[in-house]
């Protein structure tokens, strides 16, 4: 039997019942345009859709196993097709598709939080490598492995169960043993990591965002934080920075599930700094570890990226790495590509700066991070495009009339 196929009652962990002795799977997928014969076709319910619409065209298409919510009538499907009820459709299929494709990274982060996601992401990888891992890193940008046929360029954060697991199983054919991946609001509400086999989590903030699609802060609060109450295992390490409110709800999640919590700052934490001066190009540092004091500098001079590294060494020390070995690898750090980048130098020697932020929060505090090295007027140019969250504008207007001397937005 091929890699990518499999009897399904044999080799999915009786998650798949009904199949026993049935049709052999060859292919999973959500979208009934991809189906192929032998493939198993998730009609799932979705926001502007209901996937269950498209059985008749999986069918004809040569699907052999539909999975549905539960309560879809049985004659939904012809003769010869197996058609599996779930409670959790959604769920279902990750856990389908992790069982599908099987192998992963042995050690597999995922990072969390409004802002700083990525970064600590690429952060993370770059420690890793520092530390001769054969590392990657999975999420809005992309898969960054090193590997040509696995690299993409720009993709939602978290992708899709089934896309999801087979770069897993591909990073781990291709050696790839270490991975930080990114995990969003989205994909957390909606089981896409559910499967993976984590090694720890880290939270780095909540502030307000998605609220188009989780209507609540609190829902938005409940869909991150499910990455520890729900996601990593017994013994799984579980991260969070001091400075956050949030950090109290986390480490109360890792006193009832048994994980291991560490926090990180700049003045406090179990990992933070006793000495961080700012220089011209960055930081030089004193930090405490463990118990140990180890000296080393981080180049980037924004404050909320020394938080981003910290937090990447963080998890990358409670996945095993060695501390002083791993802080070693802090100055060599390198920014990720549209966060505080210096885009262009104008006429009159201003610096055009470019950041991703798209929260008021995150623009509140890249502000504040430029703030310090503005020695004349600060102008920001910043747009709200399409009509998701349209509510957080005006906050995010508020925040730069605090903070520049002339605003713009566009829309």
């Amino acid at each position: 039997m091929g890699e990518n196929t499999y009897r399904a009652a044999q080799q999915a962990g009786g998650l798949l019942p009904g199949l026993d002795g049935g049709p052999e799977i060859t292919a999973l997928t959500a979208d009934s345009r991809a189906v192929r014969p032998g493939a198993l076709f998730a009609a799932l319910p979705g926001m502007a859709h209901d996937g269950r619409d498209f059985i008749p065209a999986a069918v004809a298409a040569g699907a052999v196993a539909v999975l549905a919510p539960e309560g879809t009538p049985a004659d939904i499907v012809p003769a010869g097709v197996t058609l599996i009820a779930d409670a959790n459709p959604r769920r279902q299929l990750a856990l389908i598709a992790g069982n599908f494709h099987g192998t992963q990274p042995a050690t597999i982060a995922a990072i969390t939080g409004t802002n700083g996601k990525t970064s600590v992401a690429t952060f993370l990888r770059q420690i890793w490598r520092h530390l001769d891992e054969k590392a990657a890193s999975m999420g809005t940008l992309g898969v960054s492995s090193g590997v040509p046929e696995l690299d993409s360029g720009p993709a939602l954060t978290t992708a899709d169960p089934v896309a999801l697991h087979k770069t897993l199983a591909g990073l781990a054919g291709h050696g790839i043993d270490h991975l930080a991946m990114e995990a969003s609001s989205h994909g957390l509400d909606q089981y896409r990591l559910d499967g993976v086999r984590l090694s720890a989590a880290a939270l780095t903030n909540i502030s307000r965002d998605h609220l188009d699609y989780h209507k609540t802060p609190e829902a938005y609060r409940r869909a991150k934080l499910r990455l520890f109450e729900e996601l990593l295992p017994e013994g799984a390490v579980a991260v969070a920075c001091h400075e956050a409110p949030d950090q109290e709800r986390v480490a109360a999640i890792a006193v009832r599930r048994r994980l291991k919590f560490t926090t990180y700052g700049i003045e406090a934490g179990d990992i933070y700094c006793p000495r961080a001066e700012i220089t011209g190009t960055g930081w030089q540092l004193t930090l405490s570890v463990g118990g140990q004091t180890i000296d080393t500098q981080f180049p980037l001079p924004a404050r909320f990226q020394l938080l981003n590294a910290l937090c990447a060494l963080a998890l990358a020390i409670g996945c095993g790495a060695d501390p002083k070995a791993a802080a070693a690898a802090l100055p060599g750090l390198q920014p990720v590509p549209g966060r505080m980048e210096v885009a262009a130098r104008l006429e009159n020697g201003a610096a055009a700066i470019v950041d991703f932020a798209h929260t008021p929060d995150a623009l509140r505090t890249v502000l504040t991070a430029l703030r310090p090295f503005v020695t004349g007027r600060l102008v920001v140019l910043f747009g709200c495009g399409g009509d998701r969250d349209a509510g957080k504008r005006m906050v995010t207007v508020s925040y730069t009339h605090l903070r520049a001397h002339e605003t713009s937005k566009q829309e």
